[in-house]
């Protein structure tokens, strides 16, 4: 005990005080969250003090680490996003569709990556919702342009702000106007090299988010329907994958494998392929949390900790219990199954329905013109004439 002591008071003052409190403040102190300007290690154990010399030690290491401002903080668990685009295209707009995802998995963690692999196909292919949103707007621009439709408000450029009477009017601006200038800047950034390229590349090109964002409205892709872009200017990585079959699948097992050898916490999968239970049961043995969107509730949803509708997460409504995992999910389940209120629920249900019963045998008796009638009448009955006639047959044999 003297060297445990002697011990104690050689650490360092940072992270033991002197100060000893009672027993009863010792498991306060290890699970309060403590917030101090002083800067502690990135991985620290908690200890206190208690009276009578005793220590009591964190049993776990709290994972620390060094923010922006230059404080240690608890770290944060890392997410993985990967997307298999052949099998799970967005039924709608491609930004909000990675949007809804990234904030789905923004509440497990951090998100280091977001990835999402296909072939060229997926990228040149026009999705059914495309081709009608397109013949919408090309017969709406046909009424405009007779004068059978006016609309309500006119058509504003979001480069210089002119007012236009008809889209094909603003388009007709945009294309001769500001499109001619964004060629010129690209044909003087072409004629630049090394750092003046890189700044006039910033400058004019890249910072130019009114042109890009007017852009995506008024002029359409030449091939498919902007697919890849808009994902990336979701921040997703987008890798397209040779024109093989299960080409991306592979691309996506082995970004599997590397996240796993990363440590991450938590891996989404966006795939309904059957093909990815093999490396899902392998990432649950590994300790690794593991999410699959989908239509379908099938072999991923097995092997998965969660499975969560595709339609859902695009709309943006999944909800808190949704995101409670299936094992979590089966402990609640059988913690309600045989907790005391349950039973003692099961107990007084029972003593009610014995209550009942006797209700009903004790209204069964009742008196009807002097006549005593019960449940139990006739064969008390038999029992008080048989008793008679032994006590007649006693006295007949001389014994009374």
């Amino acid at each position: 005990m003297n060297l445990l002591v002697n011990a104690m008071h050689t650490l360092p003052s940072l992270f033991l005080h002197t100060t000893s409190f009672p027993s009863s403040q010792s498991s306060f102190l290890l699970n309060y969250p403590f917030k101090s300007t002083t800067r502690l290690p990135p991985r620290c154990q908690t200890i206190a003090c208690a009276s009578n010399g005793v220590v009591f030690s964190a049993a776990s290491d709290i994972d620390m680490f060094k923010n922006k401002h230059g404080v240690y903080a608890p770290k944060q668990k890392k997410v993985v996003v990967l997307w298999d685009l052949d099998n799970k295209p967005p039924r709608g707009p491609p930004y909000e569709a990675a949007m809804a995802l990234k904030q789905l998995a923004q509440r497990f963690g951090d998100v280091i990556d977001m990835s999402a692999y296909a072939n060229r196909h997926a990228f040149i292919h026009m999705p059914q919702w495309v081709v009608e949103e397109r013949r919408e707007r090309k017969q709406l621009d046909v009424l405009e342009r007779k004068g059978l439709t006016v609309p309500s408000q006119p058509y504003v450029c979001g480069v210089c702000g002119r007012k236009c009477k008809t889209n094909l009017d603003l388009k007709k601006h945009f294309k001769q106007l500001h499109e001619r200038e964004r060629q010129k800047k690209l044909n003087r950034m072409r004629s630049l090299k090394g750092k003046k390229r890189q700044r006039y590349k910033e400058r004019f090109i890249s910072g130019n988010d009114k042109y890009n964002e007017a852009a995506r409205s008024l002029i359409a892709p030449k091939v498919g329907y902007g697919l890849a872009s808009e994902l990336r200017r979701a921040g997703v990585f987008v890798k397209t994958v040779e024109d093989k079959p299960q080409a991306a699948d592979w691309a996506v097992k082995r970004q599997m494998q590397h996240s796993m050898s990363r440590g991450v916490d938590w891996l989404f999968l966006v795939s309904d392929d059957s093909d990815f239970s093999e490396m899902l049961r392998k990432a649950r043995e590994a300790n690794l949390g593991t999410v699959v969107v989908g239509d379908w509730d099938r072999a991923l949803g097995r092997h998965a900790d969660l499975w969560m509708p595709w339609i859902r997460v695009q709309n943006g409504e999944v909800a808190e219990k949704d995101l409670v995992p299936k094992s979590e999910r089966r402990r609640e389940e059988e913690d309600e199954l045989f907790s005391v209120s349950s039973l003692d629920g099961n107990v007084d249900s029972e003593s009610d329905l014995l209550d009942g019963l006797v209700d009903e045998l004790v209204a069964a008796r009742t008196e009807i013109n002097g006549l005593r009638i019960s449940a139990f009448s006739e064969g008390e009955e038999e029992e008080w004439d048989s008793e008679e006639e032994e006590w007649d047959g006693e006295e007949d044999d001389g014994y009374y």
